[in-house]
C-alpha cells in the first residue's frame, strides 16, 4: 500500500500532503511516510469518517486537529483556524484531508498564496486540480483572499 492509494492523494511538497478520507490502514501509511501531523476538515459523519480518527492518529504518534468544515457552508473562520493550525505546527510534515480533497484543496490553495509564496495562478490551478469549486466555494475563496490573504 502506498500514499498514492489514498483517495485523491496529492504530494503538495515534501512537508505537505493532501487527500480524501484515508482508511484505517492508510492512516498507518501516513505515519510510516513520516508525516507528524494530521488535519481533518471533514465532518464527523459515519458515512465518511473513521470512528476515532483522533485516537488512531495519536496512537501513531502524530498530532491531530479536526476543523469541521460544512461543504455547503464553509466559513472564513474555518480557513482562519486552518491557517492557525498550519502556522502552529511550524516545521511538521502535515497530512491534510477531508472526504474527497475538495475542501482541503481550496484551503491549501489559499494557504499557498498566504504563506508559501504561490502566485494566484498557481493557487487557482491547485484548487481546480480535482474539482471545479462551486459558487459557494468560489465566494469563500474570494472572501478569504480579500480578508485574510490580502488582495
Amino acid at each position: 500500500m502506498a500514499l498514492d492509494d489514498i483517495k485523491n492523494f496529492i504530494r503538495v511538497s515534501e512537508g505537505l500532503g493532501t487527500a480524501g478520507q484515508p482508511t484505517l490502514a492508510q492512516v498507518g501509511e501516513v505515519a510510516k511516510a513520516g508525516f507528524s501531523a494530521v488535519v481533518n476538515l471533514g465532518l464527523l459523519d459515519p458515512k465518511y469518517c473513521l470512528p476515532d480518527e483522533a485516537g488512531l492518529v495519536a496512537s501513531l504518534g502524530m498530532a491531530y486537529r479536526h476543523i469541521p468544515v460544512s461543504f455547503d457552508a464553509p466559513s472564513i473562520e474555518n480557513f482562519r483556524a486552518f491557517v492557525e493550525t498550519m502556522d502552529g505546527w511550524g516545521g511538521k510534515r502535515v497530512f491534510a484531508h477531508c472526504a474527497a480533497n475538495y475542501r482541503v484543496s481550496a484551503f491549501v490553495a489559499l494557504y499557498g498564496e498566504l504563506r508559501l509564496g504561490w502566485t494566484r495562478a498557481r493557487a487557482d490551478e491547485h484548487a481546480r486540480r480535482l474539482w471545479q469549486p462551486n459558487t459557494t466555494w468560489r465566494e469563500l475563496i474570494e472572501r478569504c483572499r480579500a480578508e485574510v490573504v490580502g488582495g
